[in-house]
This record gives C-alpha cells, structure tokens and sequence, in this order.
C-alpha cells in the first residue's frame, strides 16, 4: 500500500513507511486513528477519508429463499433448452441478489430482461401454493418496483413443471391480506411462455419510448390527415423497433379507419405479418383492437364477405419456433372472433406484398411490417396500380390453405398447417380463458391492453367445445 502512494502520489518517503501490528489492530479495534503519512497512505489507497474507514461496516439484511429441491433445479434448466430466446441467470440467495430472466429479441424487435425467482410449492386443488416458510422471501422479492415473475414449481412435492406469475400480482395479493396462489392454469409451456415473452418484450421497448411517443401525438394527426406519406426510419433514430412499429402500426389504423365512410361495400384486407413476432402487436396493442372493433362494427355479419388474407409460406413455418407459431395462431383467431374470415396464402411470391385495404377498384396502402420507411400509407384507384392488389385477394380467395364454412373449421385447418396439437391448443386456451391472462400478467404501458387476448382465449375454448360436439 505504501508503495502504491509512494508512486501514485510522487512521494518516495511514503514507501518506507510501515505499521505495527499492534498499530493495525487498533485500528481494527477503533481505538486508534491513523495520522500522518499513515493516513495519507490509507485514503490514497482505499479512496475514502480516515474517518469514514473507521466508521462500523454498514449491516444489510438478507431474507434468504428456502434450498430449492434437486427436480425443480433441474426443471429450471428447461428455460434454457426449450426456448432460444430464453436465458436464465439464477440470483445468489447469500448474497440476497434476485435472479434474471433474459428474453432475446428475434428478427424485428429488441429483447429485454426481468427480475426472476424460483419457489417449491404444493398443489392444492386448482391452485399452487408456495410454502408458508418461502412467504417472507417472495415479500422482500416482489418489493421492488423492478418487473419480475414469480415461477412455482412442484418438485419436492414430486410433480412436475412450472407455474408463472407477474411478481406485481403476487404484490397486489400481500396488499389485500392473502397469500399469492398460482391457478395450474398458469404451467409455463409454449402457450404461456409466447404471452410471456411477447408481452415483456412489447412492454418495455413502449416504456422505453413513452415520452418520444407522447412527444409526436400531434405529429402523427398530421400524418394521418395526409394522402400519403412514408417517413424514413432515420427520421425518427430516437425509437426503439417497438416504438417505431407501434408508431406506424397506429398510423395506418388510423389512416385505413379515417377511409372507412368513403366505402360503401365490403373491402377485403391484406396483412403482411407472417410470423408470431410480427403478429405479437395484433394482440396486445390497444389500438389494434380498436381498429377491428371499428371494421367489424361497419362491415362484419352474418353473411357479410368480410375477409383479411395472410401469406405465411412453408418455409417460414419451419423456420418458426412453436411458441411463435402460437401468437400466429391467436391472432388469427381473433380476427374470426371479430367475424373476420381469414383466408391462408402459401404462396412465396405473394410474402412480399404490403398491407392494404381493396374495395371500389380502390386501394387503400398502409404498411408498417417490414418496411425501410416508419410506415407508408396511400390511395390508389389507377387499374394498374390496383391490379396486383385485386390478383392478390383473389388467388387467396380461391387457394385459401384455410378454408372452411365455419371459424373452428377454418382454425383448425390453419392449426395443422402450423404443425400445433389442435386438442392441446383449444384445451390450453380454454382453461386460460376460464382464469383470464390479466390474473397472470400484468402490462405496465397505458398503450397495452389483456381484454382482446382474454376475449379470444374464451372463443378459442368455445369454438373448441363447439367443433368437438359435431
């Protein structure tokens, strides 16, 4: 230390300098206060005053978790393995430091990372109840402001899995005098773990860009009041990829809707979204659903035509993991829910087309997904122009991979070419509806909404329960 101050500090004298170990021990007992070139010595080296060194080590208490059973360490592991972009980091319970549960980004959008925490638990009828010892722990983990999920895990009992829930729900229930219980409904399989990670991954790319997204409201009115417009995406180098897509994908809701009364039949719909990541905005952006609340309200019927075409070729199907098959799947079926018949392109020539609205030889261009631009938006009645558009509706019309006289013929169809276990699917989803997502998760953006997915896990289960009575 001596000779660290001697060269730092310029002053060859302070090498030679030496403490006692009678010296040392004083200072450990507080009874003697170094001086001299003694403490210009030790504040060079450690940084801080003589003073504050003397001062007693600052006590921190730590509520240690209970040893977690060798079958839940083990079933843990499975965040890892099962999904790519999955990562676990288990906390260190000496040290009172919390695990993390990184969740990658995929082709489009960012990833982010949230607070994690593994508990034993017991079943107890429909419920997982995490162990009376374990309550304290779960109290000092869900504290924090910090997003994190609690995961419930039945090992020592001798059963298997894990339930997942929002660490702010389990807050909420410490709030009101009872003990967090996790539904079964709430097993972490590709299901829950798409609503998981697209929601946390959607979630914190808004509250990232919540004032930039605030700051352009009245921008985005002007935008929309225009004929066409396509903003490059350096305009705008501030958002994040989800603030960037919920901005265009909020412009060209608005522009189709703001088109709507100019009408006066039936349009068919043409989406570009052909995976589950670009299909995730569909069931948790607020406007969204507002969007086909407003078309369904205006067009949709009994025997109405109303239609939306989706191209998802083969390629892209093999490409997907399940879970993100799955949020293709749901946002699928909500827009039958919404009386919006889907037809099914597989053709890969057809992958490239942009968003749009066809009615009246007219052709309403909106597009974010994949695009250089923030968003594009444009009217067009030039035959040339529209032709491509009109061959598109129509090769999905009469080749539709999905057709069927009912929605639950038609999900099912779309179910098999998914390659996702139809029986499983419908019987997740129903149980899910039964005990509805927003006791599960817990969205923090004002722009984020649980109704519609709720909505659609309730159709799911009936459209399930409907099809199995024919």
């Amino acid at each position: 230390m001596a000779t660290e101050a001697a060269k730092g500090l310029q002053d060859p004298k302070l090498a030679k300098v030496r403490a006692s170990q009678a010296t040392y021990k004083r200072w450990l007992a507080g009874t003697h206060k170094a001086s001299g070139d003694m403490r210009t010595i030790l504040e060079f080296y450690f940084g801080k005053s003589v003073e504050m060194l003397r001062q007693l080590v600052p006590v921190r208490e730590i509520v240690r978790p209970c040893a977690l059973d060798r079958r839940t360490r083990i079933a843990s592991r499975t965040l890892d393995y099962t999904w790519p972009t999955s990562r676990h980091l288990p906390g260190e319970p000496d040290a009172g430091i919390f695990g993390t549960w990184e969740l990658s980004g995929g082709r489009h959008f960012d990833g982010t990372a949230i607070g994690i925490q593994l508990y034993e638990a017991e079943s107890r009828g429909d419920v997982v109840e995490i162990g009376s010892a374990d309550l304290p722990h779960l109290q000092t983990f869900v504290r924090s402001s910090r997003r994190g999920v609690v995961l419930a895990s039945l090992g020592a009992a001798g059963g298997n899995g894990l339930y997942v829930m929002d660490a702010a729900l389990a807050r909420q229930g410490f709030a009101v005098g009872q003990d967090p219980r996790v539904p079964l409904a709430y097993q972490l399989d590709d299901l829950t773990y798409a609503l998981v990670w697209a929601l946390h991954v959607l979630d914190d790319g808004l509250l990232a860009d919540d004032n930039s997204l605030s700051d352009r409201a009245d921008e985005l009115q002007h935008y929309v009041k225009i004929s066409n417009s396509a903003p490059p995406r350096s305009d705008m180098p501030d958002l994040s990829p989800i603030g960037a897509a919920w901005l265009g994908s909020s412009l060209c809701a608005q522009y189709i809707v703001r088109h709507l009364d100019e009408l006066s039949e039936v349009p068919a719909f043409w989406t570009r979204e052909a995976t589950g990541e670009e299909c995730a905005p569909w069931l948790f952006f607020r406007h969204k659903h507002d969007y086909l609340q407003a078309v369904a309200g205006r067009f949709a019927g009994p025997a109405s035509a109303l239609g939306r075409a989706f191209c998802v070729p083969e390629s892209t199907v093999r490409t997907s993991e399940p879970y993100e098959r799955i949020l293709l799947f749901l946002t699928i079926a909500m827009m039958e829910m919404h009386g919006i018949k889907v037809w099914m392109s597989t053709e890969p020539e057809y992958a490239q087309i942009e968003g749009f609205v066809l009615a009246q030889n007219r052709a309403i261009l909106a597009n974010w997904v994949r695009e250089e631009s923030v968003w594009r938006v444009a009217t067009t009645s030039a035959r040339r122009d529209v032709a491509p558009y009109q061959e598109a509706i129509a090769h999905a019309r009469a080749h539709s991979l999905v057709d069927g006289q009912t929605p639950a013929d038609r999900l099912q169809a779309l179910a098999a070419y998914l390659d996702l276990d139809w029986t499983w699917l419908i019987g997740r989803c129903r149980t899910l509806g039964e005990e509805g997502i927003s006791s599960m998760l817990r969205p923090r953006s004002r722009l984020l909404t649980l109704r519609a997915l709720d909505q659609t896990m309730r159709f799911l289960g009936a459209v399930g329960s409907h099809n199995a009575g024919r």
